[in-house]
């Protein structure tokens, strides 16, 4: 759902500067998971664009399932690169007139397989590591980029919180059995790219809990190099 409205901001700014330059994943303040959403579900996106230029785009978003918020997406900016580099301008254009048209054809899309997490470290019950090995190959890199492959900044921070649960349901903060979802994800900043066939080293550190939640903070690597940070606040669902 986050990368659909990141989309939608996408497609906007896009337009708004005439396809000159495309902005990428880099800042968000604030990401509230509210409810999740289920196979055949429709999302009614929106995105508010405080300021857009051929630097950068600021905005906030969320997508509705049937009239309740499901995801809010709070202060994210992402800067403008030239979109020539990553894809055909001209043929982004037909894409974006096509969409804001009659639309593209349904059904198209056959979802994603996602890579996951390979635990190598636990420390205690507060602290884990583990590996994520970015495919050389996969369907995704077709539209991200078709000129420049880069690993969508989504799904690496989906594997951080699949490592964040992972470790949550291992502290004993919780009772056994209990049902845990991430209900916020703040401080999110992509710092690179992460090209195909990345070897990436995940960590996620539990701060001490208060009340019903805990906050885990998430770090990325590289060659040793920090390719992303952000924290995750996971908490019991009663529901």
């Amino acid at each position: 759902m986050a990368e659909a409205v990141g989309q939608l901001a996408a497609w906007v700014s896009m337009s708004k500067i005439r396809f000159r330059g495309r902005p990428v994943a880099a800042l968000a303040t604030e990401t509230r998971f509210i409810r999740a959403a289920q196979p055949g579900d429709t999302l009614e996106l929106a995105v508010e664009i405080d300021d857009c230029d051929d630097d950068a785009v600021a905005y906030r978003g969320w997508a509705d399932i049937k009239a309740t918020r499901a995801i809010e997406l709070v202060d994210c900016l992402g800067p403008m690169l030239p979109l020539a580099d990553f894809d055909d301008p001209a043929a982004m254009s037909a894409r974006f007139e096509l969409l804001a048209s009659e639309g593209a054809a349904p059904h198209r899309f056959r979802g994603v397989e996602l890579p996951r997490v390979t635990r190598d470290i636990a420390v205690g019950k507060i602290a884990a590591q583990g590996v994520l090995e970015v495919p050389e190959t996969a369907s995704f890199f077709n539209d991200h980029f078709p000129r420049r492959a880069v690993f969508p900044a989504t799904l690496m921070l989906d594997a951080q919180i699949d490592l964040a649960l992972a470790l949550a349901a291992e502290s004993g903060h919780w009772r056994n059995g209990a049902k845990l979802a991430p209900s916020r994800m703040t401080h999110v900043k992509v710092r690179s790219f992460t090209a195909p066939g990345t070897h990436l080293t995940l960590k996620a550190e539990m701060r001490p809990p208060s009340n019903g939640d805990a906050t885990f903070m998430l770090t990325a690597e590289s060659d040793g190099k920090t390719v992303a940070t952000s924290r995750v606040v996971i908490e019991e669902k009663l529901q």
